[in-house]
């Protein structure tokens, strides 16, 4: 494995590659540390301590801790990931941007335009939101903002609107001029950032005895089969075999391969978790505005994380959206139809229909087996920590976003290795995918 490491750093471009990347995320964990103007971050600090298990630590995941403190960058990348989600979903209801989806490498680009668009739009829409959220707050410890109302809010705005396009345009570099997913790694970048601190409290509560050293090796082993089962469910896929016919035009033979078509376990990534947590964590954000109410304080009982109630609502929530969002991003109609176009057939399935028939009742399948584990790896986090007694939060959202874009880039440094004639990082089997 370090003659591997050693490759990579002996083909020029690969090393640039990597060195621009480790430059573009340096500078983003920079910008995380810096204030924005007017705030009190000891007051704020106050108030985060006590949002576990609302929005705002949802919210404060996505950004890299950048909201708790305030920051340039508190908005984070959150608006990007939104608006592309938006993008994503009225592909599916708007004719307009379906037929966009379909143009190729220009609808695609037309595609990324109104992303951008929607992110500086939402994040104007946001940071006047956490402005106001920001000027309304008085936890005990000190007022939160400490100048005038109207220059906090206009100098807010400006300064929070333009950290996210700051954030998408360095996650754009790097996808560029980087190595792997540069929106991806960012988000990345800002989960592992929190693991030094959760560590460090591991080892001060087994020094006090909190925790017996039997215990921790018996979660070490635990964390050890979750990440390997996480690797085998984002890896895991259904390969359905289709045969092209030969055609002849003009002078040119296409056709006469054999080819597949890749459907995923896990095909909708972390947006079902997302989604779930979003609607799961509502009744306690809604809670802090109405702390009168005897109804929302009910109904903030009855969803109090930990229950098993909880468990098995968050569960089913999440195997609903995996569906739903796995049959909005893949299309059986559509595929089948693409497949008649180009001559492609599956060998004893008649095209048309039928086709699109089997490839439904095969995504129906698949995707079982991957919404189950979703939900597994959703729930774990609270298992973990409030049956189990563990002392940081292990699972969830982050660990299938660490996992996944970690995969995605070992991918691409072993595609450039693979090119220069090097060996990978693996003797035996390959990383699925680079071919």
């Amino acid at each position: 494995m370090i003659k591997k490491f050693q490759n990579i750093f002996s083909i020029p471009e690969l090393k640039r590659r990597i060195l621009f990347t480790l430059g573009i995320l340096i500078v983003y964990r920079i910008g995380g540390h810096i204030t924005t103007p007017g705030v009190n971050p000891l007051a704020l600090k106050v108030f985060f301590q006590n949002q576990k298990g609302t929005i705002f630590a949802l919210y404060d995941l996505f950004a890299g801790g950048n909201l708790s403190r305030a920051t340039i960058f508190a908005l984070g990348i959150m608006p990007y990931i939104s608006a592309s989600i938006i993008i994503q979903l009225l592909q599916a209801v708007i004719p307009y941007f379906e037929k966009l989806a379909k143009e190729g490498e220009e609808g695609r680009k037309k595609i990324t335009q109104y992303t951008r668009y929607g992110t500086v739009l939402l994040a104007v829409v946001q940071s006047v939101g956490i402005s106001y959220f920001l000027l309304s707050m008085n936890p005990g410890g000190g007022s939160v903002v400490t100048m005038s109302p109207f220059a906090f809010r206009i100098i807010t705005v400006i300064t929070m609107t333009a950290g996210t396009i700051f954030i998408m345009w360095l996650g754009e570099q790097i996808s560029e001029r980087g190595i792997g997913n540069g929106i991806s790694l960012i988000i990345m970048v800002g989960i592992l950032a929190r693991y030094p601190g959760n560590f460090l409290n591991t080892w001060r509560a087994i020094k006090l005895g909190q925790i017996t050293p039997f215990r921790m090796v018996f979660f070490a082993v635990i964390m050890v089969a979750v990440v390997a089962a996480v690797i085998l469910i984002t890896q895991g896929q259904r390969r359905i075999p289709v045969q092209y016919a030969k055609r002849i035009v003009g002078n040119k033979v296409y056709g006469g391969r054999s080819q597949y078509i890749p459907l995923r376990v896990n095909t909708a990534g972390v947006i079902p978790i997302i989604f779930a947590q979003s609607i799961m964590m509502f009744p306690s954000t809604i809670a802090m505005f109405f702390k009168g109410s005897g109804i929302i304080a009910g109904i903030q009982t009855i969803l109090a994380p930990g229950s098993w109630f909880y468990i098995s609502l968050y569960a089913l929530i999440i195997v609903f959206f995996t569906y739903f969002y796995t049959a909005i991003i893949l299309n059986p109609t559509d595929m089948a139809e693409n497949m008649k176009k180009y001559g492609g057939f599956i060998p004893g399935i008649r095209p048309g229909k039928r086709t699109s028939d089997y490839i439904d009742r095969i995504l129906t399948r698949v995707t079982l087996p991957g919404a189950i584990f979703l939900a597994f790896i959703a729930v774990l986090p609270d298992i973990l920590m409030r049956r189990g007694g563990l002392p940081f939060y292990f699972g969830g959202t982050g660990l299938l976003i660490i996992v996944g874009v970690m995969l995605d880039t070992l991918k691409q440094i072993e595609t450039h290795l693979l090119m220069r004639h090097y060996d990978g990082f693996m003797k035996k089997g390959h990383l699925r995918g680079r071919r």
